[in-house]
């Protein structure tokens, strides 16, 4: 069993929710899952508890309130009384207090109105203080697929997060990057607090992978190093984050995921990267 590393979280988006991973990932030193209240078509808390509740101490089990059933298959809203509801309902599936929930893709619900917007975005973030006040969850944080209408939003009145997580990656827009650089320093979060999801864009399966060799970004690479692993370490660098959520059901591929870790990142070879970025999005017609 490998010693544990906090730098990357198990996540269950698209999770069977099979045993097998869940004890792999605690041998690979993965003490860490984030799943979601809508995840597994609602039923991800429950069936995490059926198939693991005898590990679930040993991990620190982190997920997201935003999102409800609804006719359609699921809504979003900011109400603070269904997200508070939402809270208590996940204590009573997992068996257990969350150390930590995440206030689930805020942005899709802001009124167009700023003042309104503003008010909204503070309620919610006000009701998932009061839940961890209340002993519901240890800690709160705000998770943004889309961050950009959010730093705005913020002023030193509303309450401040635990943790942040955003899309990580190559994959992800410079405006995004920004825009998540600037919700964190708006909220004064260190690197600890920062977390990166998504850091494929989706898949390794995606053909992108295969064309598109993303070691360049890695200092000194060797053969053992896959594209894959390297487009994963370099997930840390785009944006800055501390950890990154990351869905697998194949223990041999989680188990690279760990071995990537090893290898360092070329600052300058990032740096330029996101320049260049931001040079093609100044240059596309509006």
């Amino acid at each position: 069993m490998r010693e544990p590393d906090p730098r990357i979280v198990l996540g269950l988006h698209r999770s069977r929710h099979e045993r097998l991973i869940l004890t792999s990932a605690l041998e690979l030193g993965v003490e860490a899952i984030d799943t979601s209240f809508n995840y597994h078509g609602f039923s991800a808390h429950t069936a995490l508890a059926e198939v693991g509740g005898d590990l679930l101490p040993r991990f620190t089990v982190s997920t997201k309130v935003g999102f409800f059933p609804a006719a359609c298959g699921a809504e979003h809203s900011l109400d603070p009384g269904r997200l508070r509801a939402a809270v208590e309902q996940t204590n009573r599936d997992l068996g257990r207090v969350p150390d930590l929930v995440f206030l689930h893709n805020p942005e899709r619900s802001l009124p167009e109105r700023f003042s309104v917007a503003q008010e909204a975005l503070g309620t919610a973030c006000a009701a998932l203080e009061r839940a961890a006040a209340n002993g519901l969850c240890v800690a709160w944080g705000v998770s943004s697929w889309d961050p950009r209408p959010l730093p705005g939003l913020v002023d030193d009145t509303m309450p401040r997060p635990d943790v942040l997580m955003v899309r990580a990656g190559l994959l992800v827009p410079i405006d995004t990057l920004e825009a998540s650089d600037a919700l964190a320093a708006r909220w004064g979060l260190g690197l600890d607090q920062l977390w990166g999801m998504s850091p494929f864009g989706g898949g390794t399966g995606d053909p992108l992978w295969k064309t598109f060799d993303p070691r360049v970004f890695v200092q000194d690479p060797d053969d053992g190093l896959s594209a894959v692993q390297a487009a994963f370490r370099t997930a840390y660098r785009l944006p800055q984050v501390g950890r990154v959520a990351v869905g697998t059901d194949a223990p041999s591929h989680l188990a690279e995921l760990v071995t990537a870790l090893r290898y360092k990142t070329d600052v300058g070879s990032l740096r330029t990267y996101r320049r260049l970025l931001r040079e093609r999005t100044s240059r596309q017609p509006v």
